[in-house]
């Protein structure tokens, strides 16, 4: 199984900025597309970002396309998601997640998604 660890997240102001890194252990997830969550108070866990292995596929969501930049070092295991011009609403629980199937599939499922971190706290104040 992979471990996933995220780390970054904090207290920012609207407009501010915060890099979010993920870094997995226990096998390599150079052949795997990894993404980026949310769960904000009250509300169900929805898809920000994912990178697929070789960083040549990525997609975004709406509510975070052109603020959001996911990017992956697969020599170091780690993905990253640079947050920036951030808004009160981007407030949440932040997931990484690593879709285990061999097949280098890119999907923007959760379902498809079957290791997960335990998150990171972002919290934008306005």
């Amino acid at each position: 199984q992979v471990q996933l660890v995220e780390s970054g997240g904090g207290l920012v102001q609207a407009g501010g900025s915060l890099r979010l890194s993920c870094a997995a252990s226990g096998r390599s997830t150079s052949t795997n597309t990894m993404g980026w969550f949310r769960q904000a108070p009250g509300k169900e866990r929805e898809f920000v970002a994912c990178i697929s292995w070789s960083g040549t596929n990525i997609y975004y969501a709406d509510s975070v396309k052109g603020r959001f930049i996911i990017s992956r070092d697969n020599a170091k295991n780690t993905v990253s998601l640079q947050m920036s011009s951030l808004k009160p609403e981007d407030t949440a629980v932040y997931y990484c997640a690593v879709d285990l199937s061999p097949f280098g599939r890119v999907s923007l499922r959760q379902a498809d998604f079957g290791s997960w971190g335990q998150g990171t706290q972002v919290t934008v104040s306005s």
